[in-house]
């Protein structure tokens, strides 16, 4: 397997806004290690990093799709969003939001026995965020070597105001997700691993992996809360997590 020609073919359906057929459909010997050194090839290419974002935060999802750990993906400075501005469609394949969890660093973090209270601690802040995704995979059909070789359907990202962590427990906050004015699914913050500050965790611990870590100023999305929903021109997705605020993506 050729790992650039893997990445460049990522980059192209990006680039022509057009799906492409799972990796794995040409090449079933794609494994997961092969496909963080995929991502990896993009990453070199995106530019500046804002920061990192989980996926398969959740248990059931993870036993669903057959792993028993969270995979992670990067975020490229470009895919941040003001607050306010509309998701251009038209630039995306077929885009999906769901509603975040988002860790602002205040300070380095790094090494292979991270906690959750080294987290907490290492956080100058929490919000209440949307990720974008947009899976470069016709009809989002991939294996788990497939979307961690796609940076796990990162596309863009909106971040709200953060908050100080200090008081919130992140276990129990509740997160409402509407789309277009209706209630389309409810959770807690336990849905990321049982503790958002527990992923991320794990990244760090991951990252310790590649004798990579956090840095202070990035920020780290800790794993859907629920099922993304496709959205479309026109649409508006809000998410709202207690003690976090709210925030809002309009889409043209």
């Amino acid at each position: 397997m050729n790992v650039s020609e893997l990445a460049a073919r990522l980059a192209k359906a990006t680039a022509d806004r057009i799906a492409i057929t799972k990796l794995t459909d040409e090449l079933p010997e794609l494994d997961l290690p092969t496909g963080y050194l995929v991502q990896r090839e993009l990453r070199a290419a995106a530019g500046p990093l804002a920061g990192w974002k989980l996926g398969l935060t959740s248990r059931a999802k993870q036993a669903q799709v057959g792993v028993t750990s969270p995979i992670h993906g990067f975020l490229p400075a470009a895919g941040a969003l003001d607050v306010g501005a509309p998701l251009d469609t038209a630039a995306h394949i077929q885009p999906r939001c769901e509603p975040e969890i988002v860790f602002v660093l205040g300070r380095d973090l790094a090494g292979p026995h991270v906690t959750a209270a080294d987290v907490l601690a290492a956080s100058c802040g929490v919000a209440v965020g949307i990720e974008v995704l947009d899976s470069r995979f016709v009809d989002y059909r991939f294996t788990t070597a497939d979307v961690v070789a796609d940076n796990t359907s990162a596309s863009r990202f909106v971040v709200g105001t953060p908050v100080s962590p200090a008081g919130i427990d992140l276990r129990l906050v509740g997160m409402v997700l509407e789309h277009n004015g209706q209630v389309v699914a409810t959770a807690s913050g336990a849905a990321s691993l049982g503790h958002p500050a527990a992923a991320v965790a794990w990244l760090v611990r991951r990252l310790a992996s590649e004798d990579e870590g956090l840095a202070a100023g990035q920020v780290v999305l800790s794993g859907g809360l629920t099922a993304a929903v496709p959205v479309g021109p026109g649409d508006v997705v809000t998410a709202t997590i207690d003690r976090l605020g709210s925030i809002e993506l309009g889409c043209r």
